[in-house]
């Protein structure tokens, strides 16, 4: 008997030798981290909204730990070359990703990822949204969002509108807009922001939901009509452009949002860590200013307030693609 009581207790201490040592050995590399370069991998291609806040996140970050971060461009299939290399990454917060609503929105459209993009990845933190603004070729004579309905439902599926790309914010911005009104309206995708935005100013189509930064010269000079924003508040950088909510659909609301996400098996107290520090760099003036030249709105979410947020935009579009019937071909 005291034979298997000793065996027993000495099998209670190996086990907690154990335990220490690994504890003692995950305090001591995150309390290093970062001790080198970090790097941020955008799964959109250079000069969109994505890749410069990422630029501008990677230089605070610099400044703040002392470590270089830099950007690394994996773009490809609707964003998932590069978030299925952050998340066959090592777990260890030198790999972080720009997770853009546009990846979170193209994965249900998507018929097979390599990926569970809601338990693989992590958010850490959100950085910010973005209104889009529903515009349209003066040619149309929309100048109004009711106009625009009107001859949608009066002559079904002969109008059609612009997009970047299928799967962008753009395109599903656009299918829950035909959800709330009850419209047919024809889907042209182009490979990238600025040829739809050159056959909507052609009249080769007759509206187009794009950022505003790509727009907002031609809204100015009156080459575009700008209808309404997409978000329930107004922009600064168009304040007398009204909502679609004030525009009869009070329940619309839709943003083009960024935020960062690392694999999920990263230490908690590394995801800490960047939660914090990531939080307090998108309040700083330079951050600030930054996001209002491109109409940006900060999105202040720590890891726990964004992962939960990014895991209830895969449900919202979840429904709205599968209601829709949007696809990527």
């Amino acid at each position: 008997m005291q034979c298997k009581l000793r065996q027993y207790l000495q099998f209670i201490w190996f086990i907690s030798l154990i335990g220490l040592s690994l504890c003692s050995t995950q305090t001591a590399y995150s309390a290093t981290y970062p001790n080198r370069p970090i790097r941020i991998i955008v799964p959109y291609p250079p000069g969109g909204q994505a890749d410069q806040i990422a630029r501008l996140l990677a230089e605070k970050l610099t400044e703040v730990t002392k470590q270089a971060a830099f950007v690394d461009n994996k773009y490809g299939a609707n964003g998932v070359i590069g978030t299925n290399f952050v998340v066959s990454s090592p777990a260890d917060g030198y790999t972080l990703m720009i997770l853009p609503s546009g990846v979170v929105a193209a994965n249900s459209m998507l018929a097979k990822v390599p990926y569970d993009l809601g338990k693989d990845l992590y958010g850490v933190a959100g950085l910010a949204s973005y209104p889009l603004v529903l515009v349209a070729n003066p040619k149309s004579k929309f100048t109004q969002v009711s106009q625009l309905i009107a001859s949608a439902k009066a002559n079904p599926d002969l109008l059609n509108y612009a997009s970047g790309g299928a799967g962008g914010g753009a395109h599903l911005a656009a299918e829950a807009f035909k959800i709330e009104t009850g419209t047919q309206i024809t889907h042209i995708p182009y490979k990238g922001t600025g040829p739809a935005v050159l056959d909507t100013l052609g009249g080769q189509v007759s509206v187009m939901f794009a950022s505003i930064p790509s727009v907002i010269q031609y809204i100015k000079v009156g080459k575009l009509n700008a209808l309404a924003v997409t978000t329930k508040k107004r922009t600064m950088l168009l304040p007398d452009v009204p909502t679609l909510s004030e525009s009869g659909l009070p329940n619309f609301d839709i943003s083009s949002w960024v935020g960062v996400v690392v694999p999920s098996a990263t230490p908690e107290d590394i995801k800490s860590f960047l939660s914090n520090t990531i939080s307090k760099i998108i309040q700083t003036p330079g951050f600030l200013e930054s996001l209002k030249q491109e109409g940006g709105t900060p999105m202040p979410m720590n890891d726990k307030q964004f992962d939960e947020f990014v895991k209830q935009e895969l449900v919202r579009w979840g429904k709205i693609v599968k209601e829709s019937g949007a696809k990527i071909e």
